[in-house]
């Protein structure tokens, strides 16, 4: 049985055919151009769809969407990241689009999913998720179901605030948070060995970081463990109120690897409260890049079974 799968984030967009276990066996990764709005977007998935309905069908499509959805009517609340998405039914779009039965949610939650019922969450529960790229997300899995509260229902981690002024999650542990800190090094260390790495780059600085600290750099490292420290506190606000068994490490952030799960995992403890030690453990999402995608096979699976 083929599937559909469709993740739409701030700046990936990728179109999957797969099945109910996950398995993705046809790829189309497609470039976000932001400027084009959520117009532009919808225009590569219908294309893509277009192409691949001359020469194979699936039985139902599962969608994780970057922003604030309602999972029960499918309609987008807003996007942080795009224009052109407020209120746009994107389920009545895509069933009209892919000719067949929908499911959409937000992309963390779909990503949690992915993760719990195939990655670094099998056989744990509850397993909490949080990615940090384009903007910072978090998805909770509770009992092999994703946890929905009132509509629209999103573990929004990135919009915790780290301090009364304001000052969230996202604006310090997302993936741009980090290009603009590594920027302000280049002014600040211009000689630093992450600074020079960088050079007149413009964008996307945060991909340097794994050579700088594969080599050594301190800059790297402090900037590294100091957006790791202020991830850990955001997620022991996860933890006290929901108290997972692991929490799974997601967005580009973690394609950094073991530096970033460590320096998160030995962060977390000390936010914590005694009775809750030592803590869920904390793991990178076994999936990589493809943990939306999957979870999106999943909703499309679920779809067909209710």
């Amino acid at each position: 049985m083929n599937l559909l799968g469709i993740e739409i984030g701030g700046s990936k967009l990728q179109v999957v055919l797969g099945d109910e276990a996950g398995k993705i066996s046809r790829r189309a990764k497609l470039e976000v151009d932001r400027s084009k709005g959520g117009a532009g977007i919808r225009k590569l998935i219908a294309e893509t769809v277009s192409t691949w309905r001359k020469e194979i069908s699936w039985s139902a499509a599962g969608c994780g969407y970057g922003g604030p959805v309602d999972w029960r009517t499918e309609k987008i609340c807003c996007s942080h990241h795009v224009e052109g998405w407020d209120e746009f039914p994107l389920g009545d779009w895509l069933r009209e689009t892919c000719g067949t039965t929908v499911s959409v949610d937000n992309d963390s939650n779909t990503a949690a999913f992915g993760e719990a019922l195939f990655g670094a969450g099998r056989g744990f529960n509850p397993v909490f998720y949080t990615n940090s790229g384009s903007g910072v997300g978090g998805g909770l899995v509770v009992d092999g179901k994703i946890y929905h509260g009132a509509t629209p229902g999103e573990a929004e981690l990135g919009h915790v605030r780290l301090d009364k002024s304001g000052v969230t999650v996202e604006d310090r542990c997302s993936g741009w948070a980090v290009d603009r800190k590594i920027r302000a090094l280049k002014k600040s260390d211009p000689e630093s060995l992450l600074a020079r790495l960088v050079g007149e780059t413009t964008g996307g600085e945060a991909k340097q970081l794994p050579e700088a600290l594969r080599r050594g750099d301190a800059a790297a490292r402090k900037i590294l463990d100091e957006t790791a420290d202020d991830l850990a506190l955001a997620i022991s606000h996860a933890v006290h109120l929901f108290h997972p068994e692991v929490v799974a490490l997601g967005g580009g952030l973690a394609l950094i690897g073991e530096p970033w799960r460590d320096a998160v995992a030995a962060a977390l403890p000390k936010y914590l409260m005694k009775a809750f030690a030592p803590g869920p453990q904390v793991k990178l999402c076994a999936l990589g890049e493809d943990s939306v995608p999957a979870g999106a096979l999943a909703l499309a699976a679920n779809k067909l079974k209710t």
